[in-house]
């Protein structure tokens, strides 16, 4: 059976999200944090399933283990970007049509699976963090809650990739970038050329485009293209530019929207080009403790805030937005032009970037 990578904007199963607890990074904010991903999942079960990985069940609240379409799964994990270590589901080409399976049949046969997940390496993004736990969660996800049945499994551990890194038109062709592929720590000693290769035999794809600009300062993902440049439908990418050139961005992300301007689509024609808003410059004052004779003063750390870290899914599109009105707005209203006639949900992301992802990097679809 032969596979592809579909695009985030075809129909869904669920939307895996973990829930914050006091072990991780967000103790110093756990119910502000608790309180975004509540109404994220809020959001998403008005359109579809949401799968909730807990530490502890008992965690999540009774409100949102009751709405009908939210599953909770008890697995340990380090932390809470389902985007990075979730499964990267490919589905059958052509579909699996039901005739085909055993459904209702007298179960003497297996039934045909549609799906095939790709269990990848996380290590942390390049060994910085933690990811033990993490990284075993889609082969635990597979093995222990049902989807056994459902769809097939890959072990591709030998190969470190973020779901965070990737996106695609579900047509064959894959965008990545250059600085987080090919960043220490990663896939090291592969060039480009046989990291390009690993790419479309395990993904199934036909074609990489790398970009090679757009690093948020404060990212610490070495510049997921999730927050900088995202796949639409009819051959559209939506993009963060920056307009500010007293901005410490503004060369790298005037570099991109050029490279962007050149590309051209596998039949050869440009692609339609929609400029998302750069937010204006969004810090949290580091903590720390001053050595003797130091400055007591800390030291602003700016945060990666991006419109471009929208979440897809049934029929909807979960937007960040960040207490900046009109950018906010010019936001909305440029999304709503690469995806025209889907409800767009705007979710407060302050508190997410906090730790340097946004509403994208909690969550990873499954297709349906």
């Amino acid at each position: 059976m032969s596979y592809r990578l579909p695009a985030e904007w075809e129909p869904q199963e669920f939307v895996l999200l973990a829930w914050p607890n006091e072990t991780t990074d967000w103790a110093p904010y756990l119910e502000e944090i608790r309180k975004t991903v509540a109404e994220m999942v809020r959001a998403i079960v008005r359109h579809e399933k949401v799968l909730l990985l807990s530490m502890f069940k008992s965690d999540v609240p009774d409100e949102l283990r009751s709405l009908p379409n939210v599953y909770v799964a008890e697995l340990p994990n380090n932390d809470t970007w389902a985007r990075d270590f979730g499964p990267i589901v490919l589905k059958s080409t052509p579909p699996v049509a039901r005739s085909q399976s055993n459904e209702g049949g007298d179960g003497g046969e297996e039934q045909e699976k549609d799906s095939l997940w790709l269990d990848f390496r996380f290590n942390g993004w390049g060994e910085k963090f933690h990811a033990d736990w993490d990284n075993m969660i889609p082969m635990k996800l597979w093995g222990g809650y049902g989807f056994r049945e459902k769809a097939d499994y890959e072990n591709h551990q030998d190969f470190v990739l973020e779901g965070g890194s990737i996106d695609t038109d579900g047509e064959g062709t894959l965008f990545t970038t250059s600085q987080c592929l090919l960043a220490p720590h990663r896939n090291q000693p592969l060039t480009q050329e046989q990291v390009e290769a690993e790419l479309k035999r395990r993904l199934r794809v036909s074609r990489v485009v790398w970009l090679d600009h757009g690093t948020l300062v404060g990212d610490d993902t070495d510049g997921h293209i999730d927050t900088i440049v995202r796949c639409a439908p009819d051959d559209t990418l939506v993009y963060v530019g920056c307009d500010d050139e007293g901005d410490e961005q503004y060369a790298d992300f005037l570099a991109l929207e050029q490279q962007l301007k050149t590309l051209r689509t596998a039949s050869g024609e440009p692609y339609r080009l929609l400029r998302l808003p750069m937010p204006d410059a969004i810090y949290e004052e580091q903590e720390e403790t001053a050595a003797e004779g130091a400055s007591a003063e800390p030291s602003p750390l700016r945060l990666p805030a991006t419109y471009a870290n929208f979440l897809v899914i049934n029929d909807a599109l979960l937007v960040p937005t960040y207490a900046q009105p009109e950018k906010d707005a010019e936001a909305m209203r440029i999304i709503a032009q690469a995806y025209p006639g889907r409800e767009l949900v705007p979710i407060d992301a302050r508190t997410i970037i906090r730790q340097h992802g946004s509403v994208h990097c909690l969550t990873m679809q499954v297709p349906r």
